[in-house]
């Protein structure tokens, strides 16, 4: 049996992933993959004029965001949303949920927390490269393309 975890945000580690040039941002992961099974949550610091992830949706996995401060756009299947500091996003599971969130300021971080349910397997489409993601829980993802195993970036 888990805990009750409290943290104070400011003790939480932060790690950088910069890895495509269209694609940074910090995390700082309150709920660990490994120690929590239903439920992850982490707070992201996206950097001017960069996006997290890749359009995308989930078939089994809800996320919520919850926009801490910031300005962003949030495409959807069929619009281009503009988020700000207060916004609450709820992405069901399915394609009619497809969504990816950028931070279109020049000069600040756009920083929310995102929280999500963790069922397990799921496969995350990406509609813009025709590529999918299998998620095992606490086990590496594999993306594929065209039946192939790549990189999660290609064609981004």
């Amino acid at each position: 049996m888990k805990n009750i975890l409290v943290l104070n945000s400011d003790k939480i580690a932060r790690k950088h992933k910069n890895v495509n040039p269209s694609y940074e941002y910090y995390k700082q992961e309150i709920t660990n993959r490994s120690e929590f099974s239903q439920c992850y949550a982490a707070f992201y610091e996206v950097l001017p004029n960069k996006s997290t992830y890749p359009f995308h949706y989930h078939e089994k996995n809800t996320e919520l965001f919850y926009i801490i401060e910031g300005e962003g756009v949030l495409r959807t299947n069929t619009d281009k949303i503009i988020v700000t500091k207060g916004d609450v996003i709820v992405c069901p599971p399915g394609a009619h949920s497809s969504h990816k969130l950028t931070n279109i300021s020049n000069n600040q971080i756009l920083r929310y927390l995102d929280v999500a349910t963790t069922n397990s397997p799921d496969t995350v489409h990406y509609p813009d490269s025709n590529k999918i993601g299998i998620i095992t829980h606490n086990e590496s993802a594999t993306f594929y393309l065209n039946d192939e195993e790549v990189d999660y970036y290609t064609g981004e």
